[in-house]
């Protein structure tokens, strides 16, 4: 874990998860519009294929775009959420990093090695960083002791690290999906499925509309995190894998670092526009943030029956 190693360049973090600047979910709003019922499906079949990894068009760090194979798998339809992971919690007693006390290393901040953790905050003349590390947040208090996840069950779990949802997925005798698998759900949902903007010029995600980080105009419905499944499903029946929370991956990209993927609430047209299959970003596995979160996959279970094909009459 090297999460107090990082501390003292936390403004570095708006390089590091890329997208950022909209207020907390707990911020009194507008309200929000009504979401439809959970889906009765926990876990649907992503079938495998070969297909192109990665992009060629966009950011260096996505490509070169190459063909590879994914064997099928299951994949939760949605993010973990607020509730289940306080289920877990309450189960096991189990505690994130963010509320445990870091690694005392020589020359961190004596402010900096007590609980908290990352938290954005939109610049102003006088602080102009991005990020800020805030005593006491942690998944409880997404942005500090004075916020709080109240009434907010169905909302995706954050200020999560990477080793804090390999902790949920073994307990729920589950995984976290690779790059590659995660992609591979996102890349084969259908055509105008896991994009920001539908055909129909509405939004099919939850991320930032208007200019960053000046104003989220939440023409989507949301100016903070949105309840999971709230938008649309791909083909798959799998949401929210564009927009809302970034999600982790197992796949490394350095000594701490893991691939996170799929853009979040705080991502903007004219920023990182990260929202996309192909976009990743990379992120200190021991450090959560206000707007990362996760989601499983299954591999033990098998695959779905293959239907018998049609008859002849």
């Amino acid at each position: 874990m090297i999460r107090a190693a990082a501390l003292p360049a936390l403004v570095l973090l708006g390089a590091l998860t890329a997208c950022g600047g909209a207020k907390d979910g707990n911020v009194a709003e507008a309200k929000p519009p009504e979401c439809p019922a959970l889906p009765k499906e926990d876990y649907v079949w992503i079938p495998g294929a070969t297909f192109a990894f990665g992009g060629d068009a966009r950011l260096p760090e996505e490509g070169p775009a190459r063909d590879t194979s994914v064997a099928g798998f299951w994949m939760a339809t949605h993010e973990v959420t607020n509730a289940e992971f306080a289920e877990f919690a309450k189960a096991t007693g189990y505690r994130t990093l963010a509320e445990q006390n870091p690694p005392k290393l020589p020359g961190a901040p004596p402010e900096m090695l007590i609980p908290g953790s990352a938290v954005f905050t939109a610049p102003t003349d006088g602080n102009p960083n991005w990020w800020r590390w805030v005593v006491g947040a942690e998944w409880r208090h997404p942005a500090g002791p004075e916020t709080n996840i109240a009434g907010r069950d169905r909302d995706p779990v954050v200020q999560i690290g990477y080793e804090d949802a390999l902790a949920y997925a073994k307990w729920k005798g589950k995984a976290l999906p690779s790059e590659e698998q995660w992609e591979l759900a996102a890349a084969t949902g259908g055509a105008d499925r896991n994009v920001p903007v539908g055909k129909d010029g509405k939004p099919r995600a939850n991320y930032y509309q208007g200019t960053f980080p000046v104003r989220d105009l939440g023409t989507d419905g949301f100016t903070g995190r949105a309840p999971v499944a709230c938008f649309p499903p791909d083909d798959h029946g799998v949401y929210d894998l564009i927009g809302n929370v970034w999600e982790w991956t197992t796949s490394k990209a350095g000594a701490e670092i893991n691939v996170i993927k799929g853009g979040s609430f705080l991502c903007a047209a004219n920023y990182c526009a990260r929202y996309r299959p192909a976009a990743r970003q990379f992120q200190e596995r021991g450090l959560g943030t206000d707007h990362i979160g996760f989601r499983l996959i299954d591999t033990a279970r098998p695959a779905p029956a293959t239907p018998a094909p049609d008859k002849a009459g």
